[in-house]
């Protein structure tokens, strides 16, 4: 059990690495060369249960670039995303289900 939640937990951090560097180049690329910014704030609804679940999902938004969590309503398993250019929820959260096997 303990093997399977750190081997998701790795491959959630490598596939945040990923996420963060293909978010940088596509608001280097998008946002700021081709002025393509359409800011919008978006309600994400999560499957994650846990507060700290919740949490990690939130911050992980936050370090990628061209995304920030506004607010995060734990009780609803809803976090308010504020995106430069409007996005798929699985653009803007790809990495839930890693979250989801390590932690829940």
């Amino acid at each position: 059990m303990f093997l399977t939640r750190l081997g998701y937990g790795i491959i959630y951090f490598l596939d945040l690495i990923y996420e963060i560097l293909k978010a940088t180049f596509d608001v280097a690329f998008n946002g700021i060369m081709r002025q393509n910014i359409d800011p919008v704030v978006v309600e994400i609804e999560t499957v994650l249960e846990r507060p700290v679940s919740q949490t990690i999902l939130a911050n992980s938004i936050s370090l990628t670039p061209g995304t920030l969590s506004v607010d995060l309503d734990s009780e609803n398993n809803i976090i308010k995303v504020a995106a430069i250019s409007p996005r798929s929820k699985e653009d803007i959260i790809p990495f839930e289900p890693y979250i989801k096997k390590m932690l829940e």
